[in-house]
């Protein structure tokens, strides 16, 4: 017996089946959550954007147009728009992806190096505006496509392009820069290195 696919689900959903909705939030929870965890700097904000897409989700599963968009395409829009929100509001914290692949043993040099390497690729990342961090982590580490993506930031396929394009030229520049000692431990300030 095959699981119903994600359009089942919400057609299940719309009559208030607890269980559909259950089973949505177990298949994409951990993806949106680590969409929402790199794009807004802050586990505790990835946590509270999850839940509150999911919950949009349940009460508004009539707009959901089957066929139209991929159900995780639509809820990754839903969350997009939350995190966008939420950053107008207030600057998030950052966490690092060097704390993802914290190690505690002792560090050989190339452990050492490529935790420094994690950090300004962090910094890098941190100082990309949000709709080309969006793209980039939306393409690059969620693996949609440029339309879906370009759907979920809220761009045609040519703008998601070009902030594609932008963020790689950004984050190429800010890796090829001969890293301080400072640098190291410090987020660079937000620049946008296209004004040229």
């Amino acid at each position: 017996m095959t699981a119903p696919d994600d359009d089942a689900l919400m057609a299940r959903v719309v009559q208030g089946d607890r269980s559909a909705f259950a089973t949505l939030v177990a298949r994409h929870l951990t993806p949106l959550h680590h969409y929402l965890r790199r794009l807004t700097g802050s586990v505790a904000d990835a946590e509270d954007l999850s839940q509150e897409a999911f919950l949009r989700v349940w009460e508004r599963a009539v707009r959901y147009r089957p066929g139209t968009v991929q159900f995780s395409t639509w809820l990754h829009r839903v969350a997009h728009n939350l995190a966008v929100d939420a950053a107008r509001r207030r600057r998030p914290e950052t966490v690092a992806l060097s704390e993802q692949l914290e190690d505690h043993t002792p560090d050989p040099p190339e452990q050492v190096a490529a935790a420094q390497t994690a950090r300004r690729l962090d910094a890098a990342l941190a100082a990309l505006p949000t709709s080309q961090r969006a793209a980039l982590l939306l393409c690059q580490v969620q693996g949609f496509s440029n339309r879906d993506a370009g759907a979920i930031v809220g761009v045609s396929v040519r703008g998601l392009e070009s902030l594609l394009a932008r963020a790689r030229r950004s984050l190429r520049a800010a890796l090829l820069e001969p890293a301080s000692p400072a640098a190291a431990h410090q987020p660079s300030e937000s620049t946008d290195h296209d004004a040229a």
